[in-house]
């Protein structure tokens, strides 16, 4: 195996324009609300990004991936990542842009819990259940002294939606970790989510009857966007660099996005952040960052759940 690189300075510059642009997704969505219903947003922009890596794999050559058995393993990490961005887009109707950038990427202390029951190498230190013992505490305090998010009174529906579409990405690198899509091309796992999530969020958009669209410049630049830059563009930037880099450093890089979605969503929908959401959020990174830990510590070049991204990959897509 080829060996991994400690981070540099054009991965870290790489790194940090990647977290930007992921933490404009959940922004770039609740602009175009009004004209399209996220769940149909993220069902469409799914698809059409499926649609893209497809030719990607066949332009690489990659196809045969999708054979051997990997269907299997693929159609439960395409379900997981619909019910996350079923749950992500759902939320976003509740709650603001800015408590779903801290609640979604809750993600990686759920994908520890598991991989700790999972894989006996995984087992969690003593540093780690620390680290799920503080992000919970954080979870705890932005509840506390609740008050609406965006003028909205039924905010903290969507923000336990945030939280339970952490848990699906959490159970997505879960289930690539332990299935044959650990050994295919991460293009050809990010197919498979991409594929299921447009599928499965289109028709829960069309069960649910949120199918109107106004069309509209903000829509179409906003589909346009999420499709092409995050969805695809930037998750295959975010695989060359996992061949090249050591995974745990980027994965704490990653940490970065979070805070760019809680920036974007202040400067550009203006939302408001009361004090115990802010020490909180706080908190719950400092418990992802423990969580991290043990891999930065040990100086190992292992790879994180890229759903067919990780922290986000995320996503995030």
């Amino acid at each position: 195996m080829k060996q991994r690189k400690a981070i540099d300075a054009q991965a870290a510059a790489t790194m940090i324009s990647l977290c930007a642009i992921w933490g404009t997704q959940q922004v770039a969505i609740k602009l175009a609300a009004a004209d399209m219903a996220p769940l149909l947003q993220v069902g469409l922009r799914s698809g059409a990004a499926a649609i893209v890596v497809l030719l990607v794999i066949l332009g690489r050559r990659e196809h045969r991936a999708l054979g051997g058995g990997t269907w299997r393993p693929g159609l439960i990490v395409g379900a997981l990542f619909a019910l996350e961005f079923i749950l992500f887009a759902q939320g976003l109707v509740f709650t603001s842009a800015s408590h779903m950038s801290i609640f979604l990427y809750t993600a990686p202390v759920f994908a520890a819990l598991g991989l700790h029951l999972a894989i006996p190498q995984e087992r969690l230190t003593a540093i780690q259940w620390l680290g799920i013992a503080v992000a919970f505490a954080g979870i705890v305090v932005t509840f506390s002294g609740r008050g609406s998010a965006g003028g909205n009174d039924r905010a903290w529906l969507g923000d336990l939606m945030g939280i339970a579409a952490g848990a699906a990405w959490g159970a997505t690198t879960l289930a690539v970790r332990t299935t044959r899509l650990a050994s295919i091309p991460a293009s050809v796992t990010l197919w498979y989510q991409l594929a299921g999530a447009g599928l499965l969020a289109t028709a829960a958009a069309v069960v649910s009857r949120e199918t109107a669209v106004r069309p509209s410049a903000t829509l179409f630049a906003s589909l346009g966007y999420q499709t092409l830059v995050i969805s695809v563009a930037s998750y295959l930037a975010w695989f060359a660099l996992l061949r090249r880099y050591l995974a745990s450093r980027l994965g704490v890089l990653s940490l970065l996005t979070p805070v760019f979605g809680i920036g974007f969503g202040m400067i550009v929908l203006h939302d408001r952040l009361s004090l115990p959401f802010v020490l909180g959020a706080l908190v719950i990174l400092a418990g992802i960052l423990l969580v991290n830990a043990r891999d930065v510590l040990a100086r190992r070049g292992r790879h994180p759940h890229v759903r067919s991204v990780p922290l986000f990959s995320r996503s995030r897509s």
